[in-house]
């Protein structure tokens, strides 16, 4: 169930990079915001490589834009496997993706705490991460509910709530 679940995710993953580009270039257009280098240098960084200083880095860029996309993908598609689904879950999972770029940038040294960005590139940011991570879950959730309901959603079902007295339910026979 989880390898599936995760390969459905990464499926949701790229659908999700792909609607958060559009999104970003959208918006570029009507602010005449530039392409921001942050993932290039993040990933340059990572992999301990040089770049010229003025190097407009494109290909990393687009590596690490498209591939914590799809990584972080699976994690979705798990989540909506074993019944984390819907806007709840997509909310939670946008606080996942949020807090991996700045993991990731401000331990390689590239990025600053988001409290200390301009206002307008915070919002900037959690709008982007936010369509991509609404679109992930909307196509995780969809994918996963053709394997019928995860077993959160069965628990739920039993008697609503967390309730520590009622067990988990029984494992499904392959």
């Amino acid at each position: 169930m989880m390898v599936r679940a995760a390969g459905q995710g990464l499926a949701a993953g790229a659908a999700g990079v792909a609607v958060m580009t559009a999104v970003e270039k959208a918006e570029q257009l009507v602010t005449a915001r530039p392409d921001s280098h942050v993932p290039a240098r993040t990933l340059e960084r990572l992999l301990g490589v040089r770049a010229a200083p003025r190097a407009r880095p494109r290909a990393l860029n687009l590596a690490m834009h498209v591939g914590q996309g799809v990584l972080l993908g699976a994690l979705r598609g798990v989540m909506a496997g074993a019944g984390l689904r819907g806007p709840w879950a997509s909310a939670m999972f946008l606080a996942v993706r949020l807090t991996n770029d700045q993991i990731l940038e401000n331990a390689t040294g590239v990025g600053a705490p988001p409290w200390t960005w301009p206002r307008r590139e915070l919002v900037v940011d959690v709008a982007h991460k936010a369509a991509y991570a609404f679109t992930t879950g909307a196509v995780a959730d969809r994918l996963a509910a053709r394997s019928g309901l995860g077993p959160g959603q069965v628990h739920a079902r039993l008697r609503p709530g967390r309730r520590a007295d009622v067990g988990p339910p029984p494992r499904r026979r392959r």
